[in-house]
């Protein structure tokens, strides 16, 4: 295995025990779904089209949620150590 291979299985491995990003992935998936809809649904506009307007607004949000998570995650280990 090369140092790059090491290096990117290190990686994946982090990535598969965080559960911050699993999470905002999860959410920003199902936030591009429902636009999606949501942007057809009132304005007639075709999946592919209401795919693109509803790509940009969620995947933002979905940003924010896994900033939003990890910061909790460390408030939430701060007081639990203060118990």
């Amino acid at each position: 295995m090369t140092e790059f291979t090491k290096g990117a299985f290190n990686i994946l491995q982090k990535i598969k025990n965080d559960t911050s990003i699993w999470l905002a992935l999860i959410y920003t998936a199902g936030h591009v779904v429902i636009a999606m809809t949501v942007v057809s649904v009132m304005t007639g506009a075709s999946l592919w089209e209401a795919g693109a307007v509803a790509l940009v607004e969620p995947t933002i949000n979905g940003f924010w949620f896994y900033i939003l998570h990890k910061l909790w995650a460390i408030k939430q280990e701060a007081y639990d150590g203060r118990r």
